[in-house]
């Protein structure tokens, strides 16, 4: 599903060239969940950017399902974004002036999804989430870990072939990081192609391959 072919990502300085990533080889077949792992600033959150076509500033090749990502234009990257990628972040990126309901709704509506059948959606993910009586709530009336399980919630509700997370579970206690990867297996077992950085032992052995990142560089890759 993804191919990575020596991709590499620096910054020009006044001192030089800084690298971000150096040679960057790495293949994702579909439904694998996959752990990257690493100290702060190895490259994991920029890698995972990169995949999720976010950042198109590198070199190197990178397929997804087949499509030259490095060949193609922006409107075409956000096309094929918005049909594979549900993108977890660590600071919940929630539209402040969208109510909860409201902030599930526009991956759907991304996807032309018709009303009615995305109202069905938003909520069966309300209900799956146990944030039914926070739909109408506003970000800011909600708590840093039900911020957080929202953007989970926003991410699945499309249910999309690829979920890429950052640090998922960073603001939550360990009741709802266990019942986030939970349902993260749960998707997986049903064939969800799934990325996750994570700095939690625990949470990476839900995984079945551990990429780990040092200074820019793949030093385990199995």
């Amino acid at each position: 599903m993804i191919e990575l072919r020596n991709v590499e990502k620096w910054y020009d300085t006044g001192a030089g060239r800084t690298f971000v990533l150096r040679q960057i080889n790495m293949d994702v077949r579909q439904g694998e969940f996959v752990s990257i792992m690493g100290p702060s600033g190895a490259g994991k959150t920029t890698l995972l950017n990169i995949i999720a076509m976010f950042d198109s500033d590198f070199a190197g090749e990178y397929y997804l399902g087949g499509h030259a990502v490095h060949e193609l234009s922006h409107k075409e990257r956000n096309k094929l974004n918005k049909r594979y990628v549900g993108f977890v972040f660590q600071h919940y990126h929630l539209l402040e002036d969208l109510t909860v309901a409201e902030n599930l709704d526009i991956p759907l509506s991304y996807r032309d999804v018709k009303r009615s059948e995305r109202q069905a959606m938003v909520a069966d993910i309300l209900d799956r989430f146990h944030i039914v009586a926070k739909k109408d709530l506003y970000p800011s009336q909600l708590s840093g870990g039900q911020q957080q399980l929202v953007a989970v919630a926003r991410a699945l509700v499309a249910e999309p072939k690829l979920i890429l997370a950052d640090e998922p579970t960073g603001s939550l206690h360990s009741s709802q990081g266990q019942m986030i990867m939970d349902l993260l297996k749960e998707l997986n077992e049903q064939g969800t192609t799934i990325i996750q950085v994570t700095h939690n032992e625990a949470w990476a052995a839900y995984s079945g391959k551990v990429i780990q990142l040092l200074d820019g560089w793949i030093t385990k890759n199995p």
